[in-house]
């Protein structure tokens, strides 16, 4: 193995700087210490709303039936305070269908300020503090996983997604919505001055401090285009594997099956 080869195995991506495997998750844990308090606060300031449109996009390819006696188990990954399992245990009452929805965060303050959510405290959904990439559940144990806006976080996204794979049920549903490559160059221009000449410079006004918000910058822009990241999807063995760009490419809707 070459001295670069070993430095790729032995290191790994924090936003623009490369740091050793085994720092990332604390890293990225400080980082969102650091937002908690504001973190739905500041979705809002940063997408003008957008992150609602496409969150709401993302419950709708949960595909949740109507009317049907069987309970669904959904796993929210990485769910931070409640924002996706709220929004499809609203959509499953909506069509009378019993959803038993459990968020799983690696982050302890972002679970704390899920808990004290009024918003949470009048649903079921349970909180569980644990790992992506480790997941403290049984083998074909969820109908459905989703994750919002935690992959780009993971220190080993392959690992992340074959323990996807491995909790999911036969004809289990994975969808994850994150941030994408923009394609079209006049945009990325704009997107790119707007993300890194205001953003950080939001999140200093509003949580009185940027180098979190550098980092979810620079966190964005490393991750793979769209097309990339499905093919990564179907290297952990999942089926049917798609994507949808949303508003011109800023974000994406990745969908998939365990067969």
């Amino acid at each position: 193995m070459s001295k670069q080869e070993s430095m790729d195995k032995d290191t790994t991506d924090f936003g623009f700087k490369h740091v050793p495997r085994a720092e990332k998750q604390a890293r990225v844990r400080g980082v969102f210490d650091r937002v908690a308090a504001r973190y739905d606060v500041m979705n809002d300031l940063m997408s003008g709303g957008l992150h609602r449109v496409w969150k709401a996009r993302m419950v709708e390819a949960l595909y949740l039936p109507i009317k049907t006696e069987h309970k669904i188990t959904m796993l929210d990954v990485a769910g931070g305070t409640g924002d996706i399992a709220r929004r499809a245990w609203a959509l499953a009452q909506a069509r009378g269908v019993a959803l038993d929805v459990c968020v799983i965060d690696i982050n302890h303050e972002m679970l704390d300020v899920a808990r004290q959510n009024p918003k949470n405290k009048n649903t079921p959904i349970k909180f569980m503090c644990g790992d992506a990439e480790h997941l403290p559940l049984a083998d074909n144990s969820a109908d459905i996983y989703t994750i919002a806006f935690g992959m780009r976080n993971m220190t080993d996204r392959a690992r992340a997604l074959r323990e996807a794979w491995r909790v999911l049920k036969p004809g289990g549903r994975f969808v994850c919505l994150e941030f994408s490559q923009v394609p079209h160059a006049m945009v990325r221009r704009l997107y790119d001055a707007y993300s890194f000449q205001i953003i950080p410079a939001m999140g200093q006004l509003v949580i009185g401090e940027r180098e979190p918000y550098q980092y979810l910058v620079e966190s964005i822009r490393r991750f793979p285009a769209a097309s990339d990241f499905a093919d990564e999807i179907a290297a952990a063995n999942f089926a049917r594997v798609g994507f949808t760009r949303l508003s011109g490419g800023i974000a994406a809707l990745h969908y998939a099956w365990r067969l």
